[in-house]
């Protein structure tokens, strides 16, 4: 297979992004709205998110947004509590929301309908309103992604991320306009391919990367890890900034790449002292962020995020990091539309 073959699908399907997300602003967002007032009004005490890969990375954006945005406490479900162990808490005004690209999960399925019958306010955020998981949950909210065939989610990941944001801001009473600029500066930065693909030539044969944030940025660490892991195979570690500087800093050197999410606003200055000491420690430093924190870097890209708020960053950040995956991916020979050893849907329990 040569290299204009493999990685057709996630190419093409990246190159959808703009397009998705222009979709949903125009289609998807009233509906999320009107489903947002309804739960606003039942007033819900708590939040808990459930999800599974991709989908828990966009579920911990939400998380975020929802604490910061709202004040609601939030929680990440452990699904084996209930699905592996049986326990059945009392969820009476608590809001479960279950993130699911396909929706056909059982364990995701059977959480969510076990959280309905403990009295929680359930909502399914999908890219298919027919599966299993809409059918059980209350509320149902469509990522309006259209068909998604390379195993690796992408514009299934950047759809879920705008769909919960909207979400946050119908709770808040929001009319989600500052999401407007996003399809015309996603379509600006997957233009720039090239860039990324010379980028990706530093990372062909490295053994292990290490890849930060904190704040928003956070969840676009984890899903560029976890991009990074499923295409190329390089292992690839995931960390806050604040948790690195608690132990794992001592294995960076100047032989394994860092990449650093530094997202404009609160999150990239609560980064700076982390960037610091890896520069300190001759790090071979990445940055995904604005001009000047990459101007201190080794490599980096520069985000066109000027006048975008810092909880609508990571819709955008993460579009380098999963054209760097791809380009790694092929670099070394693999094909990143069919990892090996993965199914489309996982079916866990």
């Amino acid at each position: 297979m040569n290299d204009e073959e493999r990685g057709r699908m996630m190419a093409a399907e990246m190159a959808e992004q703009p397009g998705v997300l222009r979709r949903i602003l125009d289609r998807a967002a009233p509906e999320i709205r009107g489903v947002a007032g309804r739960i606003a009004e039942r007033r819900p005490r708590f939040v808990l998110l459930t999800a599974r890969g991709t989908s828990d990375n966009a579920a911990l954006y939400a998380k975020y947004l929802l604490e910061i945005r709202l004040g609601l406490p939030c929680g990440l479900t452990s699904m084996s509590t209930t699905t592996a162990y049986g326990a059945r808490p009392d969820l009476t005004d608590v809001l479960v929301v279950t993130v699911s690209q396909s929706g056909g999960s059982p364990d995701l399925v059977a959480s969510t309908r076990a959280a309905r019958e403990a009295g929680a306010i359930t909502l399914a955020v999908t890219n298919n309103p027919d599966s299993p998981l809409a059918a059980v949950a209350e509320y149902h909210a469509d990522m309006l992604a259209g068909p998604e065939k390379a195993l690796p989610a992408t514009k299934t990941y950047t759809a879920s991320l705008l769909a919960l944001y909207l979400f946050t801001e119908g709770l808040r009473g929001g009319d989600g306009a500052d999401a407007e600029p996003l399809p015309e500066l996603a379509a600006q930065i997957l233009a720039r391919r090239e860039e990324v693909r010379a980028l990706a030539a530093r990372y062909r044969f490295a053994e292990r990367m290490v890849i930060t944030s904190r704040g928003y940025g956070y969840p676009t660490a984890k899903e560029a890890a976890l991009k990074l892991m499923e295409t190329s195979y390089i292992p690839a570690l995931s960390y806050s900034g604040a948790d690195l500087l608690h132990g794992p800093l001592a294995m960076v050197d100047n032989v394994s790449p860092v990449i650093a999410v530094v997202t404009a606003g609160r999150g990239g200055e609560a980064l700076r002292p982390v960037l610091d000491r890896l520069r300190a420690r001759g790090a071979d430093l990445f940055v995904v962020g604005p001009e000047a924190r990459v101007a201190e870097a080794s490599a980096g890209f520069v985000l066109p995020v000027e006048g975008v708020p810092e909880e609508l960053q990571p819709i955008l950040e993460i579009l380098p990091l999963q054209l760097l995956a791809y380009e790694t991916a092929i670099a070394r020979g693999q094909d990143p539309d069919a990892p090996r050893a993965l199914a489309k849907v996982t079916e866990t329990r």
